[in-house]
């Protein structure tokens, strides 16, 4: 019965090799920072600079402030809690569409399982949002002088958007192995995805008639979670758990059904 569901027929499977996913990963992180002085330490650059650009432009030049009654008025420390999880969802999904031609070389010659590839770019980018994370929580201290203990939630939205990445990557990378322009419609998805999360300005500055969209884009719902784990002490309402989960576990196990079928001719098209 079990096996018949892809999402846990994979959860299972992953387990049982979850030494080559760890190999995987170390391999992925490795080469990512192959020659660099820094190493690492530009997954942290990277999200920091970014950072203090949407800050240049939207507080600055922008004027952007936060309306009455949000989580916070520190917009920096608003900013910098919503593009956390974007930023992950991001990677994960941009890095796997293409992985499975990146991969081509043991997936046509060996009998390897394809689609732990992208279960591995997330658990390699997991480690750069940790990292940053940790950033917040420091600056979040120094900044605002207090540290929400509902962070010790974070966890369960990290597991919602490692399940929505990992779904919509092996869809992603399942179409590119036949349709190699899937990668540069993802870009222009993906950057419409961006715009219509409430990542720069709170969901209430949002015009009436683009708010059920908000409803339906389950990272609306994660980088809401985020902000009031990270800047509050509030308990998550059932609604701010179920709503993500159920479309995160839709997507996994649609993306595992998808790939799943697209799999079977890899090796001939690869």
């Amino acid at each position: 019965m079990v096996n018949s569901i892809p999402g846990a027929n994979f959860l299972v499977n992953l387990i049982e090799r979850r030494g080559l996913v760890v190999e995987l990963v170390r391999r992925d992180f490795r080469q990512r920072y192959v020659g660099s002085a820094a190493g690492w330490l530009w997954g942290v650059v990277h999200p920091l600079v970014l950072l203090l650009s949407w800050i240049f432009v939207f507080q600055v030049c922008l004027k952007v402030t936060l309306p009455a009654g949000s989580v916070t008025q520190n917009y920096p420390m608003y900013l910098f809690c919503g593009m956390l999880p974007w930023l992950l969802f991001q990677e994960t999904v941009l890095r796997s569409a293409p992985s499975m031609v990146e991969h081509a070389n043991l997936i046509t010659k060996t009998v390897f399982p394809a689609e732990v590839v992208p279960v591995s770019i997330f658990l390699s980018s997991l480690i750069h949002h940790l990292v940053a994370l940790g950033v917040v929580v420091a600056a979040t201290a120094l900044v605002l002088r207090t540290v929400s203990p509902m962070i010790l939630l974070l966890p369960v939205y990290m597991l919602f958007i490692g399940l929505l990445a990992v779904g919509v990557g092996w869809m992603a990378a399942g179409l590119h192995v036949y349709l190699r322009d899937t990668a540069q419609v993802l870009s222009v998805v993906m950057t419409l995805w961006f715009w219509l999360t409430p990542i720069m300005i709170n969901e209430r500055q949002i015009p009436e008639g683009f708010r059920p969209l908000m409803n339906l884009n389950p990272m609306s719902w994660i980088v809401r979670a985020y902000r009031e784990r990270l800047l509050s002490a509030q308990w998550p309402a059932w609604p701010d758990l179920l709503v993500p989960a159920a479309f995160s576990i839709a997507v996994f196990v649609a993306g595992g059904l998808l790939f799943r079928h697209l799999k079977r001719g890899f090796a001939d098209v690869l």
